[in-house]
């Protein structure tokens, strides 16, 4: 069985589309090819950086990529992760599966650090459990060929 190759999308690709991507490459194993990009990137959030070094993920592959960079290439599944993405998401070739999970930008919570780190917080452990069910849904998906 080859690697399901999923494309996390978002606006900015600084928070959360880089979460999935880490996420996935934790919890999916060897069988996943998690990437991300933004439709506007910029810059990666450093709450971002703050909840996946407190997940005990890896932050040092992750920068911020637009969709140009993968454009051409072939995926399972598309998977955007902010209403606007979805609006503005390109078709890629190979027809892969378009997902749509709308999560609330924590970067655009206010407040002090704490109030901050935890709206983070909240979007890496929501993530997570949708991650937890997409998993064995895509294995299955993928055996079936």
């Amino acid at each position: 069985m080859s690697e399901i190759r999923v494309l996390f999308l978002c606006t900015g690709n600084s928070a959360r589309s880089v979460i999935a991507e880490a996420l996935l490459g934790s919890l999916g194993g060897a069988g996943f090819e998690a990437h991300s990009a933004g439709a506007h990137p910029k810059a990666i959030n450093p709450y971002t950086t703050k909840v996946l070094q407190q997940a005990g993920l890896d932050t040092k592959p992750f920068h911020s990529k637009g969709l140009d960079e993968y454009v051409d290439q072939g995926f399972d599944y598309v998977i955007t992760v902010c209403d606007n993405a979805a609006e503005e998401c390109p078709v890629f070739p190979g027809g892969p599966a378009r997902l749509h999970w709308s999560f609330s930008d924590p970067a655009a919570i206010e407040g002090d650090d704490a109030v901050k780190l935890a709206a983070f917080q909240a979007t890496l452990r929501q993530m997570r459990q949708r991650l937890e069910v997409f998993i064995p849904v895509a294995r299955r998906a993928s055996a079936r060929g």
